[in-house]
């Protein structure tokens, strides 16, 4: 693995191969032995993607693009990434647009990892799969923390009143962690997607492989968690069924769970995949379209893989939807099969069917 795709490969394999049951029972976590696995080498010069699996053609700098978060604000769409040591596009690469089509590198939104990083995640060299929300007049982008084939890991918090596109870096206020997991753990503390349920209370869910996904609530003042909150599970699949990438959204009358099923990080190789469950509560429980627990390993299909077809574009995951007036989207990555397995920016219309089910168009 080279410096660039060295650590967000880890993101699907930073894993124990295991899953709680109903039961709420924790397994004996073994963290996995790493395979040798394909590595991108992206092209240098940015090149248009095209609408191959029904994405939305887009110009500009779309790769690298690994684990996007997506806001709009102010007529600016304002895309971060998972960034690592070494990557031209820094810590958390900053990309703008003003139609959601083409697309600009801004640079990184850290010059270095935060003070607290090397105490709590001894090793880490990146700052992987973010999440950006606006909440008043301030931005808050959460990250993650971690190493290979650990559950050594953290979520952190960064918040600014001014996103500058000329100066990435240049406003961002480190607030320390948010939610930390270590190895006597069942379950591994990255991936984070925040939400507001219809209450105004916050909510953070998160997690990758170990017992699944897990939800926290935040203190809407501070954007860290609540004191004396309590972690819930709400997703996981029976060992080895790989579950992480969590995003959840308030549609209707009810909550939407979207996770990434399967491999990420492997290139052309890749088997990510998604799926989505939902809930009348942010608690749960998220239940997918035939009524099977998303405790249970349910999940109603979004998006295949790409895998054993035609495609040029496989491993779809670790989305985030992008809610507007004029209709939504599904904003994610999948690899290139003609540039190397190269991690690419895949947009898609998200529409709803008359019970209330999304679907990529």
């Amino acid at each position: 693995m080279n410096k660039r795709f060295g650590a967000t490969m880890a993101l699907a394999l930073l894993a124990g191969c295991g899953g709680t049951s109903s039961s709420g029972v924790a397994p004996v976590v073994v963290a996995p032995t790493p395979t040798p696995t394909p590595t991108p080498s992206p092209t240098l010069t940015p090149t248009p993607t095209p609408a191959d699996t029904g994405s939305i053609a887009l110009t500009g700098n779309t790769s690298p693009v690994h684990d996007p978060a997506i806001l709009l604000d102010n007529g600016t769409y304002h895309l971060f990434t998972t960034g690592n040591a070494g990557d031209a596009e820094g810590f958390l690469g900053l990309r703008t647009s003003t139609d959601l089509t083409d697309w600009t590198l801004r640079g990184g939104s850290y010059a270095a990892l935060p003070a607290w990083a090397a105490a709590a995640v001894p090793g880490a060299t990146g700052m992987w799969a973010p999440d950006i929300v606006k909440v008043g007049n301030e931005y808050r982008l959460y990250y993650s923390l971690s190493t290979f084939g650990t559950n050594r890991s953290a979520i952190g918090l960064a918040t600014a009143t001014r996103i500058d596109p000329a100066a990435p870096a240049a406003n961002w206020v480190d607030r320390g962690p948010v939610v930390q997991s270590s190895t006597s753990d069942n379950y591994n503390a990255i991936d984070p997607a925040v939400f507001t349920d219809a209450d105004g209370r916050q909510w953070m869910a998160f997690g990758s492989f170990w017992s699944g996904i897990k939800l926290i609530e935040l203190d809407p003042a501070t954007g860290l968690r609540r004191s004396g909150d309590t972690l819930r599970a709400i997703a996981t699949r029976p060992s080895p069924g790989a579950i992480e990438a969590p995003f959840v959204i308030r549609h209707g009358g009810f909550y939407y769970l979207f996770v990434s099923f399967d491999s990420c990080c492997r290139g052309a190789a890749s088997t990510y995949n998604t799926v989505v469950g939902r809930a009348a509560a942010p608690t749960g429980p998220y239940v997918d379209r035939d009524g099977k627990a998303m405790l249970d390993g349910g999940g109603t299909p979004v998006l295949a893989s790409g895998q054993g077809t035609t495609s040029r574009y496989v491993g779809r995951g670790h989305v985030a939807i992008l809610q507007q007036p004029g209709g939504d989207h599904i904003v994610y990555h999948a690899y290139d099969t003609q540039r190397n397995g190269a991690p690419t920016l895949q947009i898609q219309p998200l529409v709803w069917d008359a019970g209330g089910w999304p679907a990529a168009r």
